[in-house]
């Protein structure tokens, strides 16, 4: 086995963050210590993203980590924060990629394992286009797994713990784009123009009403404006006002109904006010639904040294590993972060950092989950 710091590794690519799929440093320096340790490394999978593989015959599973950053302005003040300021490890990704390398140079050496492992690093996660580039690119074809797992880092969950649920786990994420058109005028003579403001602000209301009215009561549903723009003054009535949001929950059958209604809504209120509208909406990420086998094999690998939540809850952020999910079972599994300091911090949130302390038991669970409940040695 190679000489291997994690941690140093790990503080080097969270001080040298890379975003969407320009992450050719971090996916390079990762090809270079698999390739050192002797195992099979294809790179420029899906545009950047490292699939190394160990041929040890019998079914093959696939482990996946994330590789990009995001585009944050670090807070923290410690040696190795972000020497770009455009530029943050704000989610864990630096840890993920860290963990599942540190397992491979690990399983490696291990005589015990007899199965095939692709270890997966997939590059843009956070735009959610990433898992989608490496299967367009025969990932699956070209690697053959029979199941495929993921791990991210929670924010308050203690260390040494872990959370799973069977099913829908993570939310699918949806996101829309209004545009109103009025006729703009001088703000002392309304009567002469349709102000796009109010028709926008009483579709901010109506699409409040998409949850209590359009969904069942039994289905979780979320509907956020994040952003109205508009192209008035302080003398001047807005004649052009941009709505921009998402919607989130955890079946297509909600995003369905979510997308019906609020086209119905958008047409009804803007008729009402007199103004044109137009609406833009699309899936970013689908639901996430862990495989019932797959989620006991992930939970028995983590309580192999760990504690368990095997019935963790569903969470609302989404996750592109639910797109590998799509064309092969497998299961998404949330591992503790701590609960103070930096590692508490809600994740994307700029003062957040991966916890160090965290990645044997993220490396543990790795391996027990590659060498079937045989634990890590």
């Amino acid at each position: 086995m190679i000489d291997f710091d994690p941690v140093a590794f790990r503080r080097d690519l969270h001080a040298h963050p890379e975003t969407g799929f320009e992450v050719t440093r971090t996916a390079g320096r990762i090809a270079d210590v698999l390739e050192r340790a002797g195992l099979e490394v294809a790179r420029d999978v899906g545009g950047a993203g490292v699939v190394a593989t160990l041929h040890r015959g019998g079914q093959a599973i696939g482990l996946r980590a994330d590789m990009d950053a995001l585009p944050i302005v670090e807070a923290n003040t410690f040696s190795h924060r972000s020497r770009d300021d455009g530029r943050f490890h704000g989610c864990g990704h630096d840890g993920h990629s860290t963990m599942l390398l540190a397992a491979a140079l690990k399983l490696a050496s291990d005589t015990r394992l007899d199965r095939t492992v692709h270890f997966l690093f997939q590059p843009d996660e956070e735009n959610g286009n990433g898992a989608a580039a490496m299967i367009a690119d025969g990932l699956f074809e070209r690697f053959p797994m029979s199941e495929i797992y993921g791990l991210h880092n929670m924010p308050g969950l203690e260390l040494g713990r872990f959370g799973i649920q069977e099913g829908p786990f993570c939310a699918f994420e949806d996101n829309f784009e209004i545009h109103l058109t009025g006729r703009g005028g001088h703000s002392s003579m309304p009567e002469s123009g349709v102000d796009a403001i109010v028709a926008g602000a009483g579709l901010v209301m109506q699409l409040q009403t998409i949850v209590s009215r359009a969904v069942p009561a039994g289905e979780h549903a979320v509907v956020s404006v994040t952003g109205f723009e508009t192209d008035g003054a302080r003398n001047v009535l807005a004649g052009r006002v941009q709505i921009t949001g998402d919607c989130r929950g955890f079946s297509e059958l909600v995003s369905t109904r979510m997308e019906t209604r609020m086209r119905e809504i958008v047409q009804g209120v803007a008729a009402a006010q007199g103004a044109e509208a137009s609406l833009s909406y699309s899936t970013s990420f689908r639901p996430l639904v862990n495989d019932p086998q797959c989620t006991r094999r992930a939970a028995d690998a983590a309580a192999l040294g760990a504690q368990v939540n095997r019935a963790y809850g569903r969470v609302g952020f989404s996750e592109d590993f639910a797109e590998f999910l799509l064309h092969r079972p497998g299961a998404f599994i949330l591992m503790g972060n701590g609960t103070e300091g930096a590692q508490a911090m809600p994740l994307h949130n700029p003062g957040y950092d991966f916890n160090d302390a965290a990645m044997p038991h993220g490396v543990a669970f790795w391996c027990n989950l590659a060498l079937g409940g045989a634990g890590a040695a």
